[in-house]
């Protein structure tokens, strides 16, 4: 547990640093753009991470896993895996990139209700292969359990991207935001790649050449669980952003939406420390019984802390909205209770779910991302036709609570 604690404290500084990017980002849009740039702020948000997250497919916690096992024997151990993965991403930008050109304006449409905006989605599709090599770097870094480099790296990241983001707001307000949003995660894959051309294991030997089946196959599968995430995560908070713009307009949207923003940047701080140390200790682990002793006693940290978190959250809502955002998001304050207790159920859940990635539990993950993922999009419906705003918060929480009760009890299963 010292172990876990020194790396939740280390990424806590990446976490707290990228909260107070977002934070400055967030005051710009909503002084420049109001409620609304804030929802079609998210919308754009969804669909960077519905793009990068299919490119990126191949670049998440397959080669966090197979580096951490391997890392002891050397990079040239490691290599086969990397080269599986950088081959996939190949493969896959070479057909999402043509049909991003090509859906460009039907994408449009469906997210902002205007062909016009087209121009954001071909932006996002070019910056796609920068995004997807800045990705495999990061999973290397993490994989290798360099937390230093890798926080820093982050904030370094995290800093330049964020200050041409400001930039650009405050340029061209609204298109401004938007484009900020689509090119971020491009740059951030520049600044990782720049930074890491002088290390010992970023060498072409070491990234191109032969591959087994047996690699291929087993990035493919980390792959598989990666695109069900990029689809169905991202499209899910898509579709409820349209059931609340359909039922209550741009503006209540809005207000979901800034306290959404808010949950992703505090909750970054227990997320950042469970992929760099969670995800590799897991992946280390062979039976069921050391992985279940392993989550109980992350648990016993991560769910106290949690809960901390929100209260503080919660009791200071009101500062919160005035410092982050403007007057004109005052109504949010209303969402924030049942937001915090849904957060702190998923974040509990995905204790118990991580094995799922640890152990490449493919199917398991697959069928659950896409079940509670649907489901909290129907539960969505129900609940804002019943509670108005509010509604998306009570389908998130109660969505959470069934993810938690499946995963514990079928911790066993996807743990093998």
């Amino acid at each position: 547990m010292k172990r876990l604690l020194t790396v939740t404290a280390f990424t806590a500084m990446l976490a707290l640093f990228r909260m107070a990017a977002g934070f400055v980002i967030a005051k710009v849009v909503a002084v420049y753009t109001g409620p609304t740039g804030m929802a079609m702020l998210g919308q754009v948000q969804s669909m960077v991470v519905s793009l990068n997250g299919l490119v990126s497919a191949p670049a998440g916690s397959g080669i966090v896993r197979f580096t951490a096992e391997h890392s002891e024997k050397g990079f040239i151990a490691c290599a086969p895996w990397w080269r599986a993965s950088l081959r996939w991403i190949f493969i896959l930008l070479a057909v999402v990139v043509p049909l991003g050109f090509i859906l460009s304006k039907p994408l449009a449409k469906w997210l902002f209700g205007n062909p016009d905006l087209s121009w954001l989605v071909t932006v996002c599709v070019c910056v796609l292969p920068f995004s997807a090599i800045g990705s495999l770097v990061n999973s290397v870094i993490n994989g290798q359990q360099q937390y230093r480099r890798y926080v820093f790296m982050g904030m370094i990241s995290v800093l330049i991207s964020s200050s041409i983001m400001v930039i650009l707001i405050m340029r061209a307000n609204l298109s401004g935001a938007l484009l900020a949003a689509s090119i971020q995660n491009g740059l951030i894959g520049v600044v990782m790649v720049l930074a890491s051309l002088r290390q010992p294991w970023f060498k072409l030997q070491y990234w191109w050449g032969k591959t087994e089946s047996v690699q291929r196959k087993a990035i493919g599968g980390y792959m598989l669980m990666a695109l069900t995430s990029a689809l169905t995560v991202p499209v899910s908070l898509m579709l409820i952003r349209n059931i609340l713009v359909a039922n209550l307009g741009w503006e209540q949207t809005g207000q979901w939406q800034a306290v959404w923003k808010i949950s992703e940047a505090y909750l970054a701080v227990i997320t950042i420390a469970l992929s760099t140390y969670y995800l590799p200790r897991l992946s280390k682990l062979n039976d069921v019984e050391s992985i279940r002793v392993e989550i109980n006693n992350t648990a016993k940290v991560v769910v106290p802390l949690l809960i901390c978190m929100s209260s503080a959250v919660f009791f200071f809502r009101d500062n919160i909205i005035s410092i982050l955002f403007t007057s004109d998001f005052y109504e949010a304050r209303n969402l924030f209770l049942v937001q915090l207790c849904g957060d702190v159920v998923k974040m509990t859940s995905w204790l118990y779910a991580f094995p799922m990635l640890s152990r490449g539990a493919t199917k398991w993950f697959i069928s659950t991302e896409l079940a509670f993922s649907l489901s909290f999009v129907i539960l969505s419906v129900i609940f804002v036709n019943l509670f108005h705003t509010i509604g998306v918060c009570i389908a998130y929480l109660v969505n959470y609570i069934f993810y938690l009760v499946f995963v514990f009890l079928n911790i066993k299963n996807f743990s093998r």
